[in-house]
């Protein structure tokens, strides 16, 4: 399964790190996350949304209730992350994306799911708690 954050966030993370005191810092709530129908590669710009039928990213708060402590190298929701049920058909989900507003914009960071899966209307499609994994993976 491939995931991981995408090279904007990297040199985000890089300059919050070591030596730029203008950095925008990081941390914030809610962040969104939104689901994709394609790869959406290491820069993110590849993430292809569903349009219309109730879609909508999920906001989810920052916070370690909805993301609890890093363990073992990995960072997981801590939260149900629940969409609306679909009015139409969304396509085969393959992705999931964080994001840091509710539309526009590439994924900070982002996951590709164990099973694909297809959601047509009257659908409900959810995240588990723990199911949406982070790592610092090499791309």
């Amino acid at each position: 399964m491939s995931k991981g954050l995408t090279d904007t966030i990297k040199e985000q993370l890089l300059d919050n790190m070591l030596g730029d005191s203008s950095a925008t810092p990081l941390a914030q709530t809610p962040i969104y996350v939104g689901l994709s129908t394609t790869d959406p590669g290491s820069d993110g710009t590849g993430f292809t949304e569903p349009t219309g039928g109730a879609y909508a990213r999920q906001s989810s708060v920052n916070d370690s209730g909805g993301w609890p402590a890093a363990s073992s190298g990995q960072k997981t929701n801590g939260v149900l992350i629940q969409y609306p049920v679909a009015t139409a058909a969304w396509g085969t989900i393959t992705h999931w994306g964080i994001f840091l507003a509710s539309s526009g914009g590439s994924p900070v960071a982002w996951g590709e799911l164990d099973t694909p899966r297809a959601v047509g209307s009257g659908d409900q499609f959810q995240h588990g708690v723990g199911k949406l994994v982070l790592t610092f993976a090499n791309q």
